[in-house]
Protein backbone atom coordinates (compact mmCIF):
# COMPACT_ATOMS: atom_id res chain seq x y z
CA UNK A 1 0.00 0.00 0.00
CA UNK A 2 0.93 3.30 -0.66
CA UNK A 3 -0.01 6.40 1.16
CA UNK A 4 0.49 9.97 -0.22
CA UNK A 5 -0.73 13.29 1.76
CA UNK A 6 -0.52 16.04 0.21
CA UNK A 7 -1.22 19.94 1.46
CA UNK A 8 -2.10 23.49 0.28
CA UNK A 9 -4.22 21.77 -2.67
CA UNK A 10 -5.33 24.85 -4.45
CA UNK A 11 -8.63 22.78 -5.41
CA UNK A 12 -9.19 19.16 -4.10
CA UNK A 13 -12.08 19.17 -6.36
CA UNK A 14 -10.72 19.67 -9.38
CA UNK A 15 -7.10 17.59 -8.17
CA UNK A 16 -9.38 14.59 -7.84
CA UNK A 17 -11.42 15.57 -10.98
CA UNK A 18 -8.43 15.09 -13.18
CA UNK A 19 -7.44 11.75 -11.10
CA UNK A 20 -10.69 10.71 -12.09
CA UNK A 21 -10.01 11.19 -15.35
CA UNK A 22 -6.38 10.30 -15.88
CA UNK A 23 -4.56 8.67 -13.38
CA UNK A 24 -7.26 6.14 -12.03
CA UNK A 25 -7.73 4.99 -15.37
CA UNK A 26 -4.11 4.43 -16.10
CA UNK A 27 -3.89 2.61 -12.58
CA UNK A 28 -6.66 0.17 -13.08
CA UNK A 29 -4.19 -0.85 -16.45
CA UNK A 30 -1.33 -1.43 -14.22
CA UNK A 31 -0.45 -5.06 -13.10
CA UNK A 32 -1.10 -5.83 -9.43
CA UNK A 33 -3.89 -3.17 -8.76
CA UNK A 34 -6.10 -3.61 -6.18
CA UNK A 35 -8.11 -0.43 -5.46
CA UNK A 36 -7.17 3.44 -5.34
CA UNK A 37 -8.92 6.58 -2.88
CA UNK A 38 -8.08 10.25 -2.71
CA UNK A 39 -9.62 11.99 0.58
CA UNK A 40 -10.22 15.35 1.04
CA UNK A 41 -9.19 16.68 4.24
CA UNK A 42 -10.40 19.72 4.02
CA UNK A 43 -8.62 22.94 4.33
CA UNK A 44 -6.48 22.00 0.87
CA UNK A 45 -5.40 18.89 2.53
CA UNK A 46 -5.99 15.44 0.50
CA UNK A 47 -4.60 11.96 0.31
CA UNK A 48 -4.57 9.20 -1.57
CA UNK A 49 -4.03 5.53 -1.14
CA UNK A 50 -3.11 3.04 -3.52
CA UNK A 51 -3.64 -0.61 -3.06
CA UNK A 52 -1.92 -3.47 -4.96
CA UNK A 53 -0.59 -6.90 -4.79
CA UNK A 54 2.86 -6.68 -4.01
CA UNK A 55 4.90 -4.33 -1.80
CA UNK A 56 6.86 -3.55 -4.62
CA UNK A 57 4.06 -2.70 -7.24
CA UNK A 58 2.79 -0.17 -4.52
CA UNK A 59 6.14 1.69 -4.31
CA UNK A 60 6.40 1.54 -8.24
CA UNK A 61 3.25 3.41 -8.24
CA UNK A 62 4.62 6.32 -6.46
CA UNK A 63 6.76 6.66 -9.61
CA UNK A 64 3.91 6.99 -11.72
CA UNK A 65 1.81 9.21 -9.61
CA UNK A 66 4.70 11.92 -9.34
CA UNK A 67 5.05 12.07 -13.06
CA UNK A 68 1.42 12.11 -13.50
CA UNK A 69 1.09 14.82 -10.87
CA UNK A 70 3.97 16.45 -12.27
CA UNK A 71 2.07 16.45 -15.94
CA UNK A 72 -1.38 16.95 -14.92
CA UNK A 73 -1.91 18.61 -11.71
CA UNK A 74 1.18 20.60 -10.82
CA UNK A 75 -0.79 23.62 -10.96
CA UNK A 76 -3.15 23.01 -8.09
CA UNK A 77 -0.27 20.95 -6.00
CA UNK A 78 2.81 23.10 -5.42
CA UNK A 79 4.42 20.80 -3.04
CA UNK A 80 5.47 17.24 -3.15
CA UNK A 81 3.56 14.64 -0.87
CA UNK A 82 4.39 13.09 1.99
CA UNK A 83 4.43 9.59 1.22
CA UNK A 84 3.56 6.53 3.67
CA UNK A 85 4.24 2.89 1.53
CA UNK A 86 5.47 -0.70 2.48
CA UNK A 87 3.43 -3.84 3.43
CA UNK A 88 -0.09 -4.51 4.81
CA UNK A 89 0.48 -6.04 8.25
CA UNK A 90 -3.18 -5.70 9.49
CA UNK A 91 -6.53 -5.74 6.96
CA UNK A 92 -10.11 -5.81 7.95
CA UNK A 93 -13.04 -5.64 5.64
CA UNK A 94 -16.55 -5.54 6.91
Amino acid sequence: MSIRRYDNVRSVREVCRRIAEGFVPMLRRTPGFIAYYAVDGGGGAMATVSIFSTEAMALESNEKAAVWLKDNVADLQPELPTILGGKVEVSAVA
